[in-house]
């Protein structure tokens, strides 16, 4: 299993107080098209932001390269899943997306299956089979650019301008755990 760890640590270089980690494939392996899934337990808190979400793999820059992210979370809404896309013209707060509200205790006490189903033209966000979302060129203000290669990402952020800071609530260590992450396209 993988497990992604959120710390809080004064003695940190440069005066930062919290370290954590993020992994991804960019380099080694990038898809077009498919269905990308994880099944992972959250870690929760204020200012606690994991994500598991995928980049363009085409150099252009962000946002120019594009986003898809197949979740965020965010520890100030501990009830609610984020699923969002990144361009030039919605990006950053303009992202285009959707949430989903499902109970708190099941986020953080229980593994589930985030997934996206990506074709041509349209991306639809699954939450343990359940779809919530869907998205297609129509539904953006701008340039659809998610039809080349994408890579994976999976990180635990600590603060932020929309997570926040983590606060005396906060607990530390946090851990995101991941039990597999699985790509499937046909052949």
């Amino acid at each position: 299993m993988l497990v992604i760890e959120a710390r809080a640590d004064p003695t940190l270089p440069g005066g930062r107080p919290y370290s954590s980690a993020r992994i991804k494939t960019q380099g080694r392996l990038s898809w077009k098209y498919g269905r990308v899934e994880a099944r992972i337990k959250l870690p929760y808190g204020q200012g606690i932001w994991p994500a598991f979400w995928m980049m363009g793999d085409n150099y252009k820059g962000w946002p120019a390269c594009g986003e898809i992210d197949i979740f965020e979370f965010v520890g100030k809404t501990p009830d609610t899943i984020y699923a969002t896309v990144h361009a030039p013209g919605y990006s950053g707060g303009k992202g285009v997306g959707s949430k989903l509200v499902v109970s708190e205790d099941a986020l953080k006490n229980d593994f589930h299956v985030y997934a996206i189903k990506w074709q041509e033209n349209e991306i639809r966000w699954l939450f343990d089979e359940r779809e919530f979302f869907k998205l297609t060129p129509a539904d953006v203000p701008d340039k659809w650019i998610f039809d080349h290669e994408f890579f994976i990402v999976m990180n635990v952020a600590v603060g932020g301008r929309w997570p926040g800071y983590p606060d005396e609530t906060t607990v530390f260590p946090q851990f995101m755990y991941v039990d597999y992450v699985r790509v499937y396209q046909r052949p």
